[in-house]
């Protein structure tokens, strides 16, 4: 459906024409126009890094994070046990000096000033170094809240990154955003372009056609080809192993090796099909790209402007083959898509098997999500249970709040059924972790509303209790305070998903909806460095820490007036207004 809605568009057309002109103009070139209301950017297919082949660096993974000057910040790994975001550092590299280009950064401005959707495009290398870009700018957007649609459509390119970096496309949900057309026995886009490849002269001869061919469009002659026969299967075997290694690679092996990400469009001359499961798309791979005839893997990578004519104007050719009875309605519509191949029955069996184990495989996260969702509502009252006692605490003759009742809790059964209903809710989000550290839910839970506001509440009214406990046992004294040496990981992961999703930006109804709890949930923690700090200048005469203590007092006060804490905070023998009494006495004496 997805790849009969595209192709049913002026979009490929449009992006094909404009990558067309940027590679005629030769090497590093770039193209932006507009088109009834949409900005187009297309890098050439063409680029330095094709010609030079003889940097080392070149065809390794770098991390993205460090090589990237920080301009992919959301694009990191969040979870235990997960590799770098990594990408190809000849790659990197020539989108780094795109991005130091006055000319192509202010082009791109007046383009997301004039119009609200814009398409990066490239043909070979260029449209990886479009994804790049196409990455910055989905980033910067989403830091500034600007409604843009960003489309990023390669034709033809080689893989970008490794596996984490598909997985950071989908925890951001843009892997919709990206589209890689791939022809069924074009080698390009099967390639990692790493150094074992990219300094042999069959490569660099091959190169070399392809540069001649791409700037003088239907002039492809294979007299000027200087490959001999053994020399395309070697490159054809070469290719073959490649894609062959990574379609026996399933998801979560795919570490340091080359993966691919966003949807891929496997066309031919008769139709189309769109992937966007990444181990479909590497066991595709292998299985397309048979061919009788070595001449199909150089020509084809030049063929990109026939076949993309030719789908605007087909609808895609499906049907049964002989004997072919389908159980479901997905079954059916796959194999019509299938058929619209034409490939083999050999190939179109062993696809079809692939296709439908990987639904199968792809469904078991959700379905995970789901029977956790079940498990949260069972939770449910272990939270109205801790979220009474808060009220009880709130209300007591003692007035010490919340915190400090807990803090100081005898042995009373209500006290010790709070702190097992803690301990349950801890077990619950720490499964939660766990399962998205060993991948086994969807990438994008954290930006669920459902999961945001309920990780985040339960970090409002929990934590509070934790710090209690963490200091009326004493750990501060053994391990040190808390916020540096014992939080728990699952709250700095909860802080991310509520600072970095989209829910930041509402913070008013936050406002509105834990209004009777702290939204800083190291707030106490905060206090008990505090009282540190005032019983050092006590004893000890140590001016060194009035400064921090005044910026403590400010701190708190501003989140007092904001109306940003609890009725415990202020409650008249609790642990903060205590101190902030002892404080103002004791800071009266300094001030002049």
């Amino acid at each position: 459906m997805l790849g009969t809605f595209l192709t049913s568009t002026p979009l490929p057309k449009e992006a094909w024409r404009v990558c067309s002109t940027a590679t005629a103009m030769g090497c590093g070139a770039f193209v932006v126009e507009q088109v009834r209301g949409v900005g187009y950017v297309a890098l050439s297919g063409i680029q330095e890094m094709l010609l030079l082949g003889s940097d080392p660096n070149y065809g390794m993974l770098a991390p993205l994070d460090e090589a990237g000057h920080g301009l992919f910040a959301l694009l990191k790994c969040r979870y235990d046990g997960e590799e770098p975001v990594m990408v190809h550092s000849g790659v990197l590299h020539l989108f780094l000096h795109y991005h130091s280009r006055p000319d192509f950064l202010s082009q791109i401005h007046s383009l997301l000033v004039e119009t609200k959707s814009i398409v990066i495009t490239g043909h070979s290398l260029g449209g990886s170094v479009a994804f790049l870009i196409a990455l910055l700018l989905l980033s910067q957007l989403k830091s500034i809240f600007r409604p843009h649609l960003v489309l990023c459509i390669g034709f033809g390119s080689p893989f970008l990154g490794n596996e984490s970096l598909s997985r950071a496309i989908l925890r951001e949900r843009w892997a919709g955003n990206f589209y890689n057309v791939v022809l069924m026995h074009d080698i390009m886009p099967r390639l990692s372009l790493h150094q074992s490849l990219v300094s042999t002269p069959q490569w660099q001869a091959l190169l070399n056609f392809w540069y001649t061919s791409m700037m003088l469009p239907n002039s492809m002659n294979f007299a000027n080809l200087q490959l001999t026969e053994e020399d395309k299967a070697w490159l054809f075997s070469f290719v073959a192993a490649e894609t062959e290694h990574l379609a026996r690679a399933g998801e979560g092996s795919g570490g340091r090796l080359f993966w691919p990400f966003g949807n891929y469009l496997f066309c031919s001359d008769e139709g189309a099909i769109c992937l966007d499961n990444t181990v479909s798309v590497n066991k595709m791979m292998h299985l397309m790209l048979r061919t009788d005839s070595l001449n199909c893997i150089i020509e084809e990578h030049l063929k990109y402007g026939w076949y993309v004519e030719r789908l605007t104007r087909q609808s895609l050719i499906r049907s049964f083959m002989e004997g072919d009875l389908s159980k479901s309605s997905y079954e059916a519509s796959l194999s019509m898509a299938l058929n619209s191949l034409g490939t083999h029955q050999q190939v179109f069996i062993m696809a079809k098997d692939y296709l439908t184990m990987a639904r199968r495989i792809g469904r078991a996260p959700n379905l995970n999500a789901a029977n956790l969702a079940i498990r949260l509502s069972k939770i449910t009252p272990y939270r109205a249970e801790i979220e009474w006692y808060k009220a009880c605490c709130d209300k007591s003759d003692e007035q010490r709040g919340y915190y400090d009742s807990f803090k100081q809790r005898g042995a009373s059964k209500r006290e010790s059924k709070i702190n097992m209903n803690r301990f349950k809710l801890a077990a619950f989000w720490d499964d939660v972790i766990h399962m998205l550290d060993t991948k086994v839910l969807p990438h994008d839970l954290h930006k669920r509303e459902k999961w945001v506001y309920a990780s985040y509440s339960y970090m409002l009214l929990v934590e509070p209790l934790d710090i209690a406990e963490y200091y009326r046992s004493g750990m501060h004294l053994e391990k040190g305070h808390y916020i540096s040496n014992g939080r728990a990981r699952r709250y700095e992961i909860f802080d991310q998903w509520w600072i970095e999703g989209i829910y930041a930006e509402k913070l008013g109804n936050m406002r509105t909806r834990y209004a009777n709890l702290t939204h800083d949930t190291c707030f106490w923690a905060r206090v008990e460095e505090a009282k540190e700090w005032l019983d050092k200048i006590r004893n000890e005469s140590d001016l060194t820490y009035l400064a921090r203590l005044n910026e403590f007092e400010s701190y708190a006060m501003k989140l007092v007036v904001g109306k940003k804490v609890s009725a415990d905070v202020m409650a008249k023998n609790s642990t903060f207004s205590l101190w902030l009494k002892e404080w103002r006495a004791l800071n009266n004496k300094f001030i002049p």
